[in-house]
């Protein structure tokens, strides 16, 4: 297929810039993935599609206060530092800009209590970075970092939580499973009281979630890397929901990942931890999973092609029409889809 199959006409202020208050009164999209039927509901609702033999699975990543601002030293060059992966105990992979400011040997001070070294530049224009500090580095981060938005949100959010998922627990994403944004502490016990059990994976989101497909055959698409752990508590869940005969749903595309990568690996649902670059895309077979729940994502990215391959292109297409005519919010802050 095309990168343009997946192209919709999103008006600019369907873009949500702020979260639904509070978390579960965002709108909800209903899609039957056999018949494409649709049903506009309200995000609290969730239980009322979910029964005592089905599973809801769901990432607890935590977004990293990753994007640093700081001063070289000896100018008052102004740099940019994005965290992507760490190394060591104080080296980092980052993104840096203006590059040119950046260069390896270069030194920085982002306030009193951290300062770092630019040990290299990659061949992709990536840095390796080494931080000094005092104390724990994520006490340090926490302090002076700030959380990396995507670019589309062009102001920053009053309460930092709010880009956060209320079960998140194991820091490492550069961004937020957003799916899980609309979740509260009361609706995810409405829905363990009606037997539906509930699971925890990590998959730690990476920026490549943002990058753009280049190629128009997306065949040709190189999906970024990203680290991930499933636990035996969460793969016991999984295997005795699909014993009952009930259903496997996954909250947003990086829990449906997760779990497919799993499989693809190893053969079946168990506990596993390492790296995936899967690209799900029309075509896919799956293997674990039987619901998703997901916000609404850019137009030709990968995540619509996830989507896609999970109920249909055409139902894709049709339910992005209507949530556009409808005047559903769109992408990290905004509306949620369930299709089952």
């Amino acid at each position: 297929m095309k990168k343009s199959d997946f192209y919709y006409d999103l008006p600019q202020e369907l873009i949500a810039q702020t979260p639904a208050t509070p978390r579960d009164s965002s709108r909800l999209l209903v899609m039957d993935r056999q018949t494409g039927r649709l049903e506009h509901k309200i995000f609290h609702d969730v239980p009322d599609y979910l029964t005592a033999d089905d599973c809801l699975i769901l990432n607890d990543t935590k977004v990293l206060p990753a994007r640093l601002y700081g001063i070289r030293e000896g100018t008052l060059a102004k740099v940019e530092f994005l965290l992507l992966k760490q190394l060591t105990a104080d080296t980092w992979e980052a993104l840096a800009g203006p590059g040119k400011k950046a260069r390896s040997g270069a030194r920085f001070s982002f306030g009193d209590k951290l300062t770092a070294e630019v040990l290299e530049v990659l061949d992709n224009g990536n840095r390796i970075v080494r931080f000094f500090f005092e104390g724990n580095f994520f006490s340090v981060l926490d302090e002076v970092g700030q959380l990396p938005l995507p670019h589309y949100i062009t102001r920053e959010l009053e309460d930092k939580d709010r880009y956060q998922t209320v079960y998140a627990n194991v820091l490492g994403s550069a961004a937020a499973p957003t799916a899980g944004l609309h979740f509260t502490p009361e609706l995810l016990e409405r829905i363990r009281q009606k037997g539906v059990r509930v699971g925890f994976v990590t998959l730690h989101v990476g920026l490549g979630t943002f990058r753009p497909v280049k190629t128009e055959d997306i065949e040709a698409h190189h999906m970024h890397t990203e680290f991930y752990s499933i636990p035996e508590e969460t793969a016991e869940i999984i295997r005795e929901t699909k014993a009952c005969g009930g259903r496997v749903i996954a909250v947003g595309t990086t829990c449906c990942r997760t779990l497919e990568s799993v499989c693809r690996q190893t053969g079946s649902v168990c506990a596993h931890s390492d790296n995936t670059d899967i690209f799900i895309y029309p075509g896919y077979e799956f293997q674990c999973i039987d619901g998703l729940l997901t916000n609404f994502h850019l137009p030709e990215s990968t995540l619509i092609m996830l989507v896609s391959a999970f109920c249909g292109h055409e139902n894709t297409m049709h339910a992005y029409k209507v949530a556009v005519e409808e005047k559903y919010r769109f992408f990290s802050l905004g509306d949620a889809m369930l299709i089952l």
